[in-house]
């Protein structure tokens, strides 16, 4: 599962057993990477209550975030982020295996809108070199359309997938699909 010690689904007590009761009830299992986090409750809470609210953001399709954290992942070679994330594409967004492989290649040749391509760009240009994002970038996102408070929570959400990736690496947490 992981070389950090984790508190699995069956052996599971108190607020780490509400917390995955809560995501089995979203999505049938809980993933081995969100498992990692149960060594700290409050850091399972937390981060379940982050998915949830990434799951209902009014603006941020699942698709555009699904291709945060694939094209994110890719950048930081999260081997476990980038197939889940293309799974999901396929599996839950009926995206053609093609259409990933693209994506991965050049997000601009992504099933995306080109109002999401604009933000997508922000976000990755964001966590490649955070001190080359100008003004002018975050102008161009807003003139496709997008809002101060989605282009923060856009790049906030590749901010966490960096950092998502390097607890699933370091933990060496294992594919559970």
């Amino acid at each position: 599962m992981s070389i950090l010690s984790t508190v699995g689904p069956e052996e599971a007590t108190g607020e780490v057993a509400a917390v995955y009761e809560q995501i089995r009830n979203a999505w049938g299992s809980v993933p081995t990477a969100i498992q990692v986090f149960s060594a700290n409750p409050f850091l399972l809470r937390h981060q379940w209550e982050y998915y949830r609210s990434v799951m209902q953001h009014p603006t941020l399709s699942p698709a555009m975030t699904a291709c945060i954290r694939m094209l994110v992942s890719q950048q930081g070679n999260c081997a476990y982020c980038i197939d889940m994330n293309a799974g999901m594409l396929i599996g839950m967004m009926g995206w053609t295996p093609e259409q990933v492989a693209a994506t991965r290649a050049n997000f601009r040749e992504s099933p995306l809108t080109d109002k999401e391509k604009t933000l997508l760009g922000l976000v990755l240009k964001s966590v490649r070199d955070s001190n080359s994002v100008t003004t002018l970038d975050l102008q161009d996102a807003r003139s496709a359309g997008w809002s101060d408070a989605d282009i923060l929570d856009a790049v906030n959400h590749g901010a966490r997938m960096v950092a998502g990736d390097i607890i699933i690496n370091a933990f060496k947490v294992e594919r559970d699909f």
